[in-house]
């Protein structure tokens, strides 16, 4: 089969619905809120990504998925103005509380997703676009419009590689299956489709916590493995107590993990055809 046969769109749609979690919707990330936000501003994500951003002053800036403010808040204070949007209204409310906690004025917030109507949102259009690790989207074909038509000069995106931070030895452990579903190959692979010849680089976090014992470990794995059984949550006890090892007072898992995430870019005058 030649590639420009290939359905790409129908691919990610596919292998969405067999994802073994799913990560949709406002009351998900209602409640996954405090802890995402912590850890997205703990990890190096948000200066790697910005890094390859390159933001300039004059720029206005869509972030489609802004969260707690993970990149919107260290970003307001190197371009001009920001629109933040979310699907979460507590993702939404942390991000006013660090605004007015930091006397940041340039970022307004908007309460919507992929699949609302942006123009009755009042979304409009920005100088640059970006989409941090928020495709949660069924129809990428018209989300990825959607962006690009957003932006003015340039479109900046990331998308999970592989597992992402999800580890699958702990699944096997407590004898689940994973299938995180699409990864980045699917939309870089669409957008060429698509006629926009996009950049394309990685950030890599090593998953390097540490945790006062193993209960404190537990716990943080419990948004990986949600509505986990007593026998499960039994059996990742044992796989904790094999796998953890103490160093200078604190518990670390005995393996190394890096967590990938692909960064994709294109300008709109030297990186597309028409869309």
């Amino acid at each position: 089969m030649e590639m420009r046969q290939i359905d790409w769109n129908r691919l990610w749609m596919d292998a969405r619905t067999e994802r073994t979690r799913k990560w949709d919707g406002k009351s998900f990330w209602n409640k996954r809120a405090p802890s995402f936000a912590k850890h997205a501003t703990e990890s190096g994500y948000a200066k790697d990504f910005l890094e390859i951003m390159g933001p300039e002053p004059h720029w206005t800036v869509l972030d489609v998925g802004c969260a707690a403010g993970t990149l919107a808040v260290p970003l307001s204070r190197k371009v001009q103005g920001i629109t933040a949007m979310d699907i979460s209204d507590v993702m939404l409310e942390m991000l006013d509380d660090r605004c007015r906690k930091q006397g940041i004025g340039n970022i307004r917030t908007i309460k919507g997703g992929w699949e609302d109507d942006w123009d009755s949102l009042g979304v409009g259009t920005h100088d640059v676009a970006i989409a941090s690790r928020s495709l949660i989207v069924n129809d990428l074909r018209t989300a990825m419009a959607k962006l690009n038509n957003a932006a003015r000069e340039r479109v900046i995106l990331s998308s999970m590689v592989g597992d992402g931070p999800f580890d699958r030895r702990i699944y096997e452990a407590v004898g689940r299956d994973l299938n995180r579903g699409p990864d980045y190959i699917y939309v870089y692979n669409l957008l060429h489709q698509m006629g926009i010849y996009a950049h394309l680089t990685f950030v890599k976090l090593p998953d390097d916590k540490t945790y006062t014992d193993h209960e404190a470990c537990l716990n943080s794995l419990r948004w990986m493995l949600e509505d986990m059984t007593a026998e499960e949550e039994e059996r990742l006890r044992l796989y904790l107590h094999d796998n953890l090892v103490e160093r200078r007072g604190r518990w670390e898992m005995s393996y190394k993990k890096v967590v990938r995430w692909a960064v994709i870019w294109w300008d709109k005058k030297s990186d597309t055809r028409a869309v």
